[in-house]
């Protein structure tokens, strides 16, 4: 089946030639898609409950997985079409070998105004000045919880204290931003909120407020619950007033906010009661080869194959351009967060 989808686009490219070479990457609903996120591995070192189920999932085979030369292949031709920001993902990223030689070599892409990093934070403490040496100066850590052992009861890891001491060793660096991104669930961490929210009154913090998003076939995924950013706003408003901030060029979704006085932000990530999909600006490139237009969607075109069986430049081209044109208008999450979506964030790329 994948073999008949190269074919498909290898054709489109031969009677159009051109249309590839200068075409920016835009969907039918006029929204300019500048934004790739690679995922490099789909290992991780963590199981979290939301995330992956308890007694894990298949592993990709190692030939499986693009290698560091494909990736950057891929993303400039993905640069030549207009995306400037990359963001690197995983599983867990700092768990690929190579990762601060490959860097370097993707930040070189002419064109490409800015990249980052997500990362658990569990091996960043050993790793930032390498991160910072690579050329990255913007990072994002999943936190979800300021309580060590609470942080081991989602995690399924007693890292807390790691994580804590490599955020703290980043602002020492100079990163910045530095984004702390917690998943909001009932009756998990929602009695954290105001903690977190305090965090970025006496540090340059960027805390980010994520919805809970139903995304896996974890068997616990039932027990898990979103809760309304309208919800966190309210509670936060004991603590002060919030000043929205313009967003930048090179903002994501969230919506943001800061305490008067602070140091740091807030930030709200709402998918679930407010979708954002009318301003997407993203792609999804899988450890795997796969090109998404939507996280929140099962569609998904093989960049790996045709990459591997020769295909040029143009051909490839051709597929981001096909799939940018086929990303719908919105998700179509549950609004019943209790009923999940298929896939596990671990192996699409957060």
């Amino acid at each position: 089946m994948r073999r008949r989808i190269a074919t498909r686009y290898v054709s489109s490219v031969i009677n159009d030639p051109m249309e590839s070479n200068h075409t920016q990457l835009t969907d039918k609903y006029d929204r300019r898609l500048n934004y790739l996120r690679i995922s490099l591995t789909d290992r991780c070192n963590l199981r979290c409950l939301y995330c992956v189920p308890r007694e894990g999932i298949p592993k990709l085979r190692h030939e499986d997985i693009l290698t560091y030369e494909e990736i950057l292949r891929l993303a400039r031709i993905a640069v030549n079409h207009g995306v400037d920001k990359i963001r690197l993902t995983g599983g867990e990223p700092l768990l690929r070998k190579g990762i601060y030689e490959f860097i370097p070599k993707l930040m070189a892409l002419p064109g490409l105004k800015d990249i980052s990093l997500t990362t658990n934070g569990v091996y960043l403490g050993e790793s930032l000045e390498k991160i910072k040496s690579s050329g990255v100066k913007r990072i994002n850590v999943s936190l979800d919880t300021l309580r060590p052992e609470r942080y081991e009861r989602i995690t399924g890891y007693d890292g807390f204290h790691e994580v804590w001491e490599g955020i703290e060793l980043a602002r020492k660096l100079n990163f910045h931003p530095i984004k702390i991104n917690a998943v909001v669930i009932r009756g998990l961490n929602d009695d954290e909120l105001v903690d977190f929210a305090e965090l970025s009154q006496h540090n340059p913090y960027h805390i980010r407020f994520i919805e809970y998003m139903p995304i896996g076939l974890a068997k616990q995924d039932s027990d898990l619950h979103h809760v309304p950013s309208s919800h966190i706003k309210e509670q936060l408003s004991r603590i002060g007033n919030l000043v929205p901030i313009p967003n930048s060029a090179h903002d994501g979704p969230a919506e943001r906010f800061r305490f008067e006085g602070a140091l740091g932000e807030i930030g709200f990530i709402s998918p679930i009661s407010h979708h954002f999909c009318h301003m997407c600006n993203r792609l999804r490139l899988t450890a795997s080869g796969g090109l998404r237009p939507c996280l929140l969607s099962n569609l998904e075109e093989d960049l790996k194959t045709p990459l591997r069986t020769g295909a040029s430049d143009s051909e490839l081209a051709r597929i981001f351009i096909d799939v940018s044109r086929n990303k719908l208008h919105g998700h179509r999450l549950p609004h019943d967060t209790s009923v999940p979506f298929p896939g596990h964030m671990s192996s699409i790329g957060g």
